[in-house]
Formats: structure tokens, sequence, C-alpha cells
């Protein structure tokens, strides 16, 4: 039997996987599940609220990330400043042991 035959005399046409989970329906389609159109209808408030919080978070995070970048940079420019300046009192330290 060819696989259409097959199919409409065993019964085999499965259709869309579906799942009904915290009464919410989801399908498969194109390896991953997803829901049913019209089966979050309750939660849209929650899902753009998570959103907007989720994009508040992710902005804190940017601002977070700059300031930290900054404050590497300051710590270089101090560290490399309190080299030299470390270097130059070495430096004047010598001389003066030279003059006496």
């Amino acid at each position: 039997l060819d696989r259409s035959t097959r199919e409409i005399e065993l019964g085999l046409e499965y259709g869309t996987p579906t799942m009904n989970l915290a009464g919410q329906s989801l399908k498969f389609e194109n390896g991953q599940w997803v829901a049913e159109s019209g089966s979050f209808t309750g939660d849209r408030r929650e899902m753009q609220r998570l959103r907007k919080r989720n994009q508040q978070l992710e902005e804190e995070n940017n601002l977070l990330r700059l300031k930290v970048d900054i404050l590497l940079d300051m710590l270089s420019e101090t560290t490399a400043e309190s080299h030299l300046m470390e270097k130059e009192l070495e430096e004047l330290k010598n001389r003066s042991r030279r003059r006496r």
C-alpha cells in the first residue's frame, strides 16, 4: 500500500499534535510548540507587563555595563598615573641620594 492509502485505510492521519497545558492550547508547528490563537487572551496584559519589565531590565543592564566600562577606564587611568608618580618619586629619591 502506498502512504496515502495506508493513512486512509488504517487511520494514520494524525494531524498537528496539540496539547492543553494549564488551560492553554498549544500546537506543534515547524519543530516548536506555539500557542493556538486566542488561547492566551486572559494573559495578554501579563505578557505585555512582562515584556515591558524585560525591556526595562535590558535598558538598566546596558546602563550598568556602560558604567562599569567607565569605571574600568577611570581605574586604568588612575593606576597609570599612580605608577608614573611612583616612578617620579623614585627618581627624585635617587637624585637626592647622589647629591649627598
